[in-house]
């Protein structure tokens, strides 16, 4: 008799534990995401040798660094000619011997030699560090050839996609949690940058076909990075508050 008792009494109990469980489980419920980065390639806009490169790979450059210079031996010339030329107009303007449009002429030439000098000179464009280093002093390049490769580690992001029905329960600026499963499930801190306002199919790289033929809409979050722990291509899963 006891033991008839005892057996749906363990029934009971293990079904209450696997229900208790799998609530559980729904609140913890992560997106996952892969992070991402800003990233700026710097390119060339002349035709000309590599004179130096100031930055590795790896190396953290403050924005306005100049980090490529290029040998522009002709450009140079052709703006101390177009200088020059620029002040000999100026007096021969203000002693009457030039007409406004010629005068006008060698002044776009100057300017327009004082531009092309600059592009010589690349800066960084942003405080970032180098991830690509394509090309070595001495090596000519092209207009367009890529020089390096810069990335903002310290504000990465990734997109995660939440049903329809989420959306009510999130909203930007909304503070969130990032986990990274392959670190332990090391927790970092993230805030819901953007929402898109259009619904989309998920992305083709989720497991199961019906999944990836759901639509949903695309949550961008932004994470808080100063130690530049996260890096691009890294797996972040994302726990979403149950209520907003």
């Amino acid at each position: 008799m006891n033991k008839k008792i005892v057996i749906p009494a363990i029934i009971i109990i293990a079904a209450a534990a696997a229900v208790y469980f799998l609530l559980l489980k729904q609140n913890n419920f992560t997106y996952a995401g892969t992070v991402e980065a800003t990233e700026v390639d710097l390119s060339s806009r002349l035709t000309g040798v590599i004179a130096a490169v100031n930055a590795r790979e790896g190396d953290k450059v403050p924005s306005g660094k100049e980090l490529v210079s290029l040998s522009a031996d002709d450009i140079r010339v052709a703006a101390e000619a177009a200088e020059s030329d620029y002040k000999r107009a100026v007096e021969l303007l203000a002693a009457g011997s030039m007409n406004r449009e010629a005068f006008d002429r060698l002044k776009f030439r100057r300017e327009d030699a004082e531009v092309r000098l600059g592009w010589a000179s690349i800066k960084a464009p942003l405080e970032g560090t180098v991830i690509t280093r394509y090309h070595e002093p001495g090596e000519m390049v092209s207009p367009g050839t890529k020089l390096l490769t810069i990335a903002d580690l310290k504000h990465p992001w990734a997109y995660i996609y939440v049903a329809e029905p989420v959306l009510s329960k999130i909203s930007t600026g909304m503070e969130v949690k990032g986990f990274v499963p392959e670190d332990g499930m090391r927790s970092v801190r993230g805030r819901i940058e953007h929402i898109k306002d259009e619904a989309e199919f998920t992305p083709k790289n989720v497991q199961t076909r019906k999944e990836r033929t759901r639509l949903v809409f695309g949550v961008k979050i932004a994470f808080v990075n100063d130690n530049e722990y996260l890096k691009p291509g890294m797996t972040v899963e994302v726990q979403l508050p149950d209520k907003k």
